[in-house]
């Protein structure tokens, strides 16, 4: 079955590991039959912050209305960026600022405290890269940049299942070991999640 995939590039430099991983993505995707867009964030010409929170309507860049857009069409949504600080880099934060706002993204229901998912019916797929060991990361510093995009932001919005690949260690990785990632990615795109 066709399915209509959105990866977005949360790395600000295409001619990144990162990049690779999404373009390598993106072709076997594209390959195995599905319809493929790739939005690499560090192109896009948008402020990344909110200046006034849900306070005031901040119109939205024709790069973000572009994405929101794409994102509203896709069947599957993947992610790829690397993990700094223990989490997502700040431009990827700061496109999930400014373009998951409620009516789009949530809708909080009035006087409750719960919420209505408005992107549910989508999955996800993140890849991110780290610098720390894999198992180091989730099961000592307990998952944290993950745990923020799973469940605080697409689960959040409904946007499930998400499954995470977590590929590291990036800075003493040899060429072999970048290879198999590579491959991997290819492999997660021809099976489309």
């Amino acid at each position: 079955m066709s399915r209509s995939i959105l990866i977005l590039l949360g790395h600000p430099d295409r001619d990144s590991l990162c990049g690779a991983l999404a373009h390598n993505y993106a072709t076997a995707a594209g390959a195995a039959g599905h319809r493929v867009r790739l939005i690499a964030l560090g192109e896009l010409a948008f402020d990344p912050v909110l200046h006034h929170g849900y306070h005031q309507v901040q119109p939205l860049e024709p790069g973000l209305e572009d994405a929101a857009e794409a994102i509203r069409a896709c069947d599957h949504l993947v992610l790829v960026y690397p993990t700094w600080w223990g989490g997502m880099p700040a431009l990827l934060k700061g496109f999930f600022d400014r373009v998951l706002l409620p009516g789009f993204a949530f809708r909080y229901r009035r006087d409750s405290l719960w919420w209505d998912r408005l992107l549910a019916g989508r999955s996800a797929r993140v890849i991110t890269t780290l610098d720390t060991p894999p198992w180091y990361y989730r099961w000592i510093y307990r998952d944290p940049g993950i745990a923020q995009v799973r469940a605080t932001i697409l689960e959040f919005c409904g946007i499930r299942p998400v499954r995470v690949s977590r590929l590291g260690v990036v800075r003493n990785s040899t060429p072999a070991q970048r290879e198999r990632w590579l491959a991997l990615a290819s492999e997660l795109g021809s099976r489309a999640g």
